[in-house]
């Protein structure tokens, strides 16, 4: 079984990157993992062009079917993705926009293989937990159009640094445990 593990911001060295790498490292006892970042990937933003409601395909030709590619190889699907703004980074919200051929909302549509399991963690320097609700939300929406089964998620608070995430690893563990 294959886990795909997505860091959702271009920060390669930040807080996120490392809790992805933590749940990677947890995730490879069970799984063939890969781990991805969303800066790995070159892509336009959707023109609301439409086409790709009659054809199934987009008009623009980049890097998104090659995640897409990851997403079908995977079983398993685990997107790491702190607040920007109370809510997604820009470019994990333009790659979801661009995945318009694949979602269930419009026949026909492209699509990945079923049985395909998602989860979120959602990471914010705040201490509330109202901004990392909002965060998966939009990720398990996401999965929802993918059809994906939503399958659980964690937030966490007041992590801002990457040296604040080591105290909050029992917690990730103890989430990739139930993965």
């Amino acid at each position: 079984m294959k886990a795909l593990i997505i860091n959702c911001s271009p920060v390669r060295s930040g807080a996120t990157a490392e809790i992805a790498r933590i749940a990677a490292e947890a995730l490879a006892e069970r799984y063939e993992t890969r781990t991805v970042c969303i800066d790995d990937y070159h892509f336009a933003f959707c023109r609301g062009c439409r086409s790709c409601h009659a054809t199934a395909q987009c008009v623009l030709q980049d890097d998104v079917t090659a995640l897409m590619a990851e997403f079908a190889a995977a079983d398993v699907i685990l997107c790491v993705a702190p607040s920007y703004w109370a809510d997604i980074p820009g470019q994990f919200k333009a790659f979801i926009d661009r995945c318009t051929p694949w979602c269930n909302t419009h026949e026909p549509h492209a699509a990945i293989p079923r049985g395909k399991r998602g989860y979120a963690i959602a990471l914010r320097t705040g201490p509330g937990m109202h901004e990392c609700e909002r965060i998966i939300g939009s990720i398990e929406h996401f999965y929802g159009h993918l059809e994906i089964e939503r399958s659980g998620h964690l937030g966490l608070t007041s992590v801002e640094f990457r040296e604040m995430v080591e105290a909050r690893r029992p917690e990730i563990l103890a989430f990739c445990r139930e993965i």
